[in-house]
């Protein structure tokens, strides 16, 4: 829908605490303003929310770990040595060819014995580092890295209408998930961290849009558990989210969420969203994210900022404008001190507004089927390392039909099409690229609605029916490896 609610912000003038950065914009930044609507409404809502940053375990991932088993000693999964990719004939970077469904119906302390024993050297113990840095692929990596979007509330933990544990059982995936090549990194990105809108149904069947967000109200309950504690030590939701983020890291991924910008999709503890009043609200709901160790943030509908080609608009309310974007993504890096931060815009292409909105990559040219196409977009934009927009391979409105010779063909090509992997476009997909979802899967209907798709009311047939099991997808999903394993040392 139109949205012109931002009308009279546009040209508000915008007084930051900060420096701002030195940046062209269609609309100009008058350096002389007063204190804005924005500033006044910040002062008041400084008060109501702050961001207070991770204040848990320092080694979450341990901790985690000792609460699951009830000692630190970490085993070589032996599941995992009988179910390698090609045997493991891989390098050093290796994965496993399980299907997906049995490896939701691991423990999440197998899981987490499945990552060491990938990622142990040679003639060494498996175990938990105590210090997990983010994979190092520079500053950069987010312009030319392959980002894979998962919906942890669709393979959460579903006992009749509760969902929980999504973050436990996305953990249970990553050893099926190929790890960062040796030039561009892989990248997860949760379709939730937080709440949705009112809090609606979180932690529950039925439906609870993904599209929406209910801000500094914790974390959802779709993904987090209330089982986690041992000896009167409780694993902190907060803790929970730094455990699944310190495992993607060790595994070699990096890690992000998706955040919309449409206000009317958008609540602060419960309060409606107003981009005059609760600017620094998103801002910290933005940081913390960063500082529980996520690496990237995909903004939905990141397009329309400033109310840019709002014919096409399908959100809800008023978005930002070009400056206050510009001052979002300023402090997102400003207070979390992460320059590395990847800040992804939907539906963005190559025009220069939005690298000028410090952005770092979009996903709005077209898709993959043709390759020349492809390296035609490599061409263009090959010129500039600071923001690239990358083919899509399937997005959050794929009605699961599409054929796996084309899924594959989209796949090949976008991975491929380079004349040097240092400047290769970003690639996005679903995580039904990777692991097929049952035929006919809407991945909008599942960002939309909590489905139990158990048959018999038992948990094993919710992940077997989420998923295609056919011979046929895991055909197509060891192909799909062998495209990743083809560029994994380029």
């Amino acid at each position: 829908m139109k949205v012109s609610a931002l009308n009279v912000v546009k040209n508000t003038p915008h007084v930051s605490n900060v420096k701002p950065l030195k940046m062209t914009s269609p609309i100009s930044v008058q350096k002389n303003a007063k204190a804005s609507a924005l500033e006044m409404m910040g002062i008041y809502n400084k008060s109501l929310v702050n961001f207070k940053g991770y204040y848990g375990d320092q080694q979450p991932a341990k901790k985690l770990f000792w609460i699951l088993k009830g000692n630190n000693d970490v085993y070589e999964d032996n599941e995992t040595k009988g179910h390698l990719y090609k045997g493991g004939n891989t390098g050093w970077k290796k994965w496993v060819d399980t299907n997906p469904e049995d490896l939701l119906k691991r423990s999440p302390m197998d899981a987490i014995q499945s990552i060491c024993t990938l990622n142990k050297q040679p003639n060494c113990y498996p175990g938990i580092p105590s210090y997990i840095p983010t994979p190092n692929y520079g500053d950069k990596w987010g312009r030319r890295a392959n980002y894979i979007e998962i919906n942890p509330r669709t393979v959460a933990l579903t006992e009749g209408d509760k969902k929980s544990e999504g973050l436990l059982n996305v953990m249970k995936l990553l050893p099926a998930i190929p790890p960062s090549g040796k030039s561009n990194a892989n990248c997860i990105v949760l379709s939730q961290l937080y709440p949705a809108m009112y809090r609606e149904n979180d932690g529950r069947t039925g439906h609870s849009s993904l599209y929406t967000v209910d801000l500094h109200s914790g974390i959802s309950k779709n993904l987090t558990s209330d089982k986690l504690s041992r000896d009167g030590q409780r694993m902190g939701d907060d803790e929970q989210v730094k455990a699944f983020n310190d495992m993607a890291h060790l595994r070699g991924l990096k890690t992000g969420i998706r955040m919309p910008l449409s206000a009317g999709q958008m609540t602060v503890k419960g309060e409606p969203f107003d981009w005059y009043k609760h600017e620094k609200a998103y801002i910290d709901a933005c940081c913390w994210a960063v500082d529980l160790g996520f690496d990237a943030i995909f903004f939905d509908s990141a397009k329309h900022v400033g109310n840019w080609d709002m014919g096409n608009y399908c959100g809800s309310g008023a978005v930002p404008n070009f400056n206050q974007m510009q001052y979002i993504t300023q402090q997102i890096r400003s207070k979390t001190g992460r320059g590395d931060i990847a800040l992804i815009g939907e539906k963005c292409d190559m025009n220069p507004r939005f690298k000028e909105m410090g952005l770092t990559a979009g996903n709005d040219w077209g898709r993959a089927d043709d390759f020349n196409n492809v390296l035609h977009e490599y061409d263009k934009q090959s010129w500039n390392d600071e923001y690239a927009a990358g083919p899509i391979i399937s997005d959050d409105n794929d009605r699961g039909g599409m054929p796996f010779e084309q899924r594959l063909n989209r796949i090949k090509n976008a991975l491929h099409a380079y004349r040097n992997p240092g400047w290769k476009l970003p690639v996005y997909m679903q995580m039904h690229d990777l692991f097929p979802q049952c035929p006919y899967s809407n991945t909008h209907d599942l960002m939309e609605n909590g489905e139990n798709r158990s048959t018999y009311g038992d948990v094993a047939s919710h992940y077997n029916n989420i998923f295609n099991t056919s011979q046929a997808a895991k055909d197509y999903r060891y192909n799909v490896y062998n495209e990743f394993l083809s560029t994994m040392y380029q």
